[in-house]
């Protein structure tokens, strides 16, 4: 297998090597869409890079753009594998689709701030023709972006020439009607709406409503409420900036739309808090419907208590049923009958918490890691530093860690789990605590909505596991 010819060609293809990376390549988000057959990553270099599963046996002389694995049941995994330019791709792999740029780094001029050019979220909007639609954001600015498809091509235009050059009206004798002819498929990304000047702080979520006419925008301290057909007004319905920035005790972290209610929202909070609200109760929804928060154990109280307290991603079940939270060291699953503690509580790396004074000195304590439900609400998934990530299953209260990695990476062998070895003698096949390496972390993952195929983003390279391939 000639790694270095492979990794150029996944160099191009925008899945880089580590010796290659900068820090635009860093992927900043990973979202399927609705059916699973597309992928999109957003980097911090402002582009999105769709990738589109293949439903037949195909020949490509261009290089796959992700690592490739496989996945057996929910706590098996295969290893990512490379594919030389003329293999045979094998069914339900995924490639590049589309390649564009978003977002622009820009500047504003009145507060001498530089808006980077970072994809903070992308959301898909469900597919009603043959074009796909997509949201994407920055810290500032929302864009509708449409993906379509051409392969046919007009001529035989009366007042243009082949090359599209207007001709002289007067050597024009005879009338043509255009025909369509055939071309090579081309793939086109347009932006169709710009979402702009709404936020005075950095937009961290976005999230469509099951209605597909309106979405929401957030914030640090406020949320917006859009419709797809107005740019130029949004609606105010959160807002939890006091009078006194003096005041200011906690930020919104993350917000999403519940999956089936269109009038139901929630929101978390840098304090562990979450935060149900109805907007038929009040135009503005400053006043919750109702407030998720679990006591702290005095026992357990520290100097990094709130800052591993806070909540960096919040998501809705598929059902409606149930809120998920991933706060530093724990994901945590709420009943949203039941507000005064989580029904369920997963430790990702309760091995750390001795490790807080050094993760906190170097900000990884500040890192905000994401976490996403299977298809079926069973399995939930996050990410972990090492390259590691965890999934636990609820029903048989079962978990395992992996890692997404080139080095451990053969065609089609079963990934191995991982376990960290806090103190006393290793085992072969454990790693020490001390080991770790927090600069190679998982902060963003997706799950396919109806099979085993997950997606995981490690820095700059982006592995994709599925059902073990027969």
């Amino acid at each position: 297998m000639e790694e270095d010819i492979d990794t150029r060609k996944i160099n191009n293809s925008f899945l880089r090597d580590h010796s290659y990376a900068t820090e635009a390549d860093i992927i900043s988000t990973v979202e399927f869409n609705h059916t699973g057959e597309l992928l999109a990553t957003g980097d911090k270099g402002g582009r999105v890079v769709i990738f589109q599963r293949e439903q037949e046996v195909c020949t490509e002389e261009q290089a796959p753009a992700v690592v490739l694995g496989s996945v057996l049941q929910v706590l098996k995994f295969n290893l990512p594998s490379f594919q030389s330019k003329n293999q045979v791709h094998r069914r339900g792999e995924y490639n590049v689709y589309s390649t564009f740029q978003s977002h622009e780094p820009e500047f504003d001029y009145l507060k001498s701030l530089e808006i980077e050019e970072k994809i903070n979220k992308i959301r898909w909007l469900p597919q009603q023709n043959a074009a796909y639609f997509l949201l994407s954001t920055n810290d500032k600015t929302v864009k509708l972006w449409k993906v379509s498809e051409r392969d046919k091509r007009p001529e035989g235009y009366n007042l243009k020439d082949e090359e599209g050059r207007l001709r002289d009206p007067a050597t024009i004798t005879t009338l043509r009607v255009p025909v369509l002819r055939p071309m090579d498929l081309m793939v086109e990304a347009t932006p169709r709406r710009v979402f702009a000047n709404a936020h005075t702080y950095h937009i961290n979520s976005i999230s469509v409503n099951s209605d597909y006419e309106t979405y929401m925008s957030a914030d640090d301290l406020r949320i917006n409420l859009w419709n797809f057909e107005i740019t130029n007004q949004s609606f105010n319905i959160v807002d939890i900036k006091p009078a006194n920035m003096e005041e200011l005790t906690e930020v919104i972290t993350a917000a999403e739309f519940h999956p089936h209610h269109c009038n139901t929202f929630v929101y978390s909070s840098s304090k562990g808090t979450i935060r149900l609200c109805d907007m038929r109760a009040s135009a503005l929804c400053d006043r919750h419907t109702k407030f998720f928060e679990e006591p702290e154990d005095p026992s357990n109280r520290s100097f990094f208590s709130e800052i591993i307290s806070s909540i960096s991603d919040v998501k809705f079940s598929h059902s409606g049923r149930y809120i998920m939270t991933r706060d530093y060291l724990t994901v945590k699953v709420w009943d949203l009958n039941m507000e005064n503690r989580p029904i369920e509580t997963y430790q990702v790396h309760d091995y750390l918490r001795s490790k807080l004074c050094s993760l906190y000195e170097n900000d990884c304590i500040f890192d905000k890691f994401e976490c996403v439900w299977n298809g079926s609400d069973s399995v939930i998934m996050t990410g972990s530093y090492n390259n590691f990530f965890r999934m636990f299953d609820r029903n048989t209260k079962r978990d395992v860690t992996l890692e997404a990695s080139r080095e451990n990476s053969k065609p089609r062998a079963i990934l191995k789990p991982r376990k960290v070895c806090v103190g006393g003698k290793r085992r072969k096949d454990e790693i020490s605590v001390d080991s770790l390496d927090f600069s190679k972390k998982i902060l963003h993952t997706a799950w396919h909505p109806s099979e085993n195929i997950i997606a995981v983003a490690a820095t700059n390279n982006l592995y994709i596991f599925q059902d073990k391939v027969n």
